[in-house]
């Protein structure tokens, strides 16, 4: 499938998305089709990266170098392929609570991120591009052990191999089940039924700390990026597709039991996964932003990738960020044709 084909002085025949499968905007608008009728009058196909196939193709999720793809997903993979020189642009931030948890073994002793001093944690390391499954499990476990005044320095990071087994969070469960660590990081709804199995228990809900700078992580807060060539050439058509996200957003706000459904589908989680990962208010939280708080928050977590070698060409957030985009979507949203017959 070439999806470079497209692009050509005039209108692109094709515009791509790709989204993590996570509570995004961009599922909810894909799920009600409003993202290929937003663009069916101009001619554009509106497509899915992860309906690509398994070519090459599908690594651009990750490196995000298409010229039309518009990517709503984790920051670890976003800033490694801006720092790497991938020509995008930061037009959009989205903050999202999704049950982010330290786990242990009934009995350990482990009820705090006080009781994380000296104890073995669980460090997976993958075979992928950009690790972020590593990235998410430092991170969780920095924030937990900052909100006791402690560091990474003070416990025993358990270097693990995170293919040993398929699936999400089974390698890092299946050493907290043999004895191998003490705690697991873990987040969203498959993690809920993945700990469940293995008969892990939440020793530390990170969603309950007060500083939320504690839960700053691969998701928290997500980016929408979309390529700068596609923002020069064709700035219309990115508001367009931002617009339609603030709409999905503002669909969602008043539909609980739909978000639950389009979400059993995104995440792959059964019903009782994404009840107990999302919680209450958790589909009035799907709107983008670019407040300077979000912005902030952001920087911290480049600063703790670079420190940590996730990528080595540091990214300067402000800079990247584009605003202007977000500000012209939010005019265009009640002129939606979705958005006009929920409020005639």
């Amino acid at each position: 499938m070439a999806i470079l084909a497209g692009m050509a002085d005039t209108r692109p025949r094709d515009l791509w998305f790709t989204r993590c499968p996570v509570p995004t905007a961009t599922g909810i608008a894909a799920d009600q089709g409003w993202l290929a009728a937003e663009f069916a009058a101009d001619g554009i196909t509106v497509r899915s990266l992860q309906d690509a196939g398994a070519g090459p193709d599908r690594g651009e999720h990750f490196r995000h170098r298409l010229p039309t793809l518009v990517r709503e997903g984790g920051n670890v993979p976003a800033l490694w392929a801006r720092s790497t020189g991938a020509p995008t642009r930061l037009v959009g931030l989205t903050w999202f609570e999704e049950r982010q948890v330290v786990l242990a073994r009934p009995g350990a002793g482990v009820r705090g991120p006080h009781d994380l001093k000296g104890r073995r944690l669980a460090v997976p390391r993958r075979s992928i591009e950009i690790d972020f499954w590593r990235a998410m499990a430092l991170r969780g476990f920095d924030g937990a052990l900052r909100h006791a005044g402690l560091t990474l320095a003070d416990a025993d990071l358990v270097e693990l191999d995170g293919d040993a087994l398929p699936g999400q969070w089974e390698a890092e469960l299946a050493a907290l089940r043999d004895g191998r660590v003490d705690a697991v990081y873990t987040k969203g709804s498959v993690a809920v039924e993945t700990a469940a199995r293995y008969g892990a228990e939440v020793a530390i809900d990170l969603d309950a700390l007060p500083d939320r700078r504690r839960r700053v992580n691969n998701g928290t807060p997500r980016p929408i990026t979309v390529d700068q060539r596609l923002l020069d050439d064709h700035p219309d058509l990115v508001v367009r597709f931002l617009a339609v996200l603030l709409g999905a957003a503002d669909w969602a706000r008043d539909r609980p039991g739909d978000l639950a459904r389009i979400l059993r589908a995104e995440t792959g989680a059964g019903a009782k996964g994404v009840a107990r990962a999302y919680g209450d208010g958790f589909h009035r939280e799907l709107h983008a932003g670019l407040g300077a708080d979000r912005l902030a928050l952001l920087a911290e977590q480049e600063e703790f990738l670079h420190r940590h070698g996730f990528h080595d060409a540091p990214v300067d957030v402000s800079a990247w960020a584009d605003p202007a985009p977000l500000t012209a979507a939010r005019d265009l949203v009640p002129r939606l044709a979705f958005v006009a017959q929920e409020h005639p």
